[in-house]
């Protein structure tokens, strides 16, 4: 399930194009749920993308710095030896 929230988002859509319309202050926010599969790989020559894709087709991805993605990797470590989400 992909969950999208805009904020203080207004395009103007004409003649097929898509127009920012207001200021530049637009935010969003996407999350997404029952992820069936994820991988990671190389992006570019400096980073690493994370893809999650659910069984609807939705897509995620997030293109990160190595360091980014080793602070992920140790969170995951540290979850992995604290956490009961990891038990059984």
């Amino acid at each position: 399930m992909l969950t999208l929230s805009l904020e203080d988002f207004m395009i103007e859509l004409k003649d097929g194009s898509v127009k920012n319309v207001g200021p530049t202050n637009k935010s969003a926010t996407a999350k997404l749920f029952d992820v069936s599969s994820a991988e990671a790989r190389e992006f570019g020559d400096k980073r690493v993308k994370l893809v999650f894709e659910d069984d609807d087709g939705n897509e995620l991805q997030a293109a990160l710095f190595p360091e980014e993605a080793r602070a992920i990797a140790d969170d995951l470590e540290a979850l992995e030896a604290e956490s009961p989400v990891f038990e059984g």
